[in-house]
């Protein structure tokens, strides 16, 4: 992560159902989230964050789930950086991103988050885990 020295300038935080449905909810609600910052929607800035929310999320809900529990994005607008945090419930399974299979329908959305993003990793919570990734802002 990078050492950002002032206070962020905005932050958004929401908990969303570990479903199919509360992964596309965690997209459009960052896009809006962005939009209301001044990204504007359909900028390269606000469809590439769409794009690693999106990514983060699903791994969340597919890999991350544990019943009963949600998962939760969380959005830093630093002076210089977009930081993007999605937290799962489930601490023992690291995110790696690996090529796929010519043939595999599946298996590449850390490699897009890795094409997008200026650094992304993991880090350990009491419960589970937070995948991040940053964007520089134009």
């Amino acid at each position: 992560m990078k050492a950002e020295t002032a206070t962020p300038a905005a932050e958004f935080t929401q908990r969303l159902s570990a479903t199919r449905r509360g992964a596309r909810l965690a997209r459009h609600l960052a896009a809006h989230q962005l939009d209301g910052w001044g990204i504007p929607y359909g900028s390269d800035l606000s469809d590439a964050a769409a794009l690693i929310v999106a990514e983060l999320a699903a791994n969340a809900v597919t890999h991350g789930r544990v019943p009963g529990r949600d998962f939760e994005l969380h959005l830093t607008l630093w002076p210089l950086t977009l930081r993007i945090e999605i937290s799962d419930a489930r601490g023992d399974r690291e995110p790696s991103p690996r090529p796929p299979t010519p043939d595999s329908e599946t298996g590449r959305g850390l490699l897009l988050v890795d094409a997008l993003a200026t650094s992304w990793g993991a880090k350990d919570r009491v419960i589970g885990k937070t995948v991040w990734a940053e964007l520089p802002l134009p």
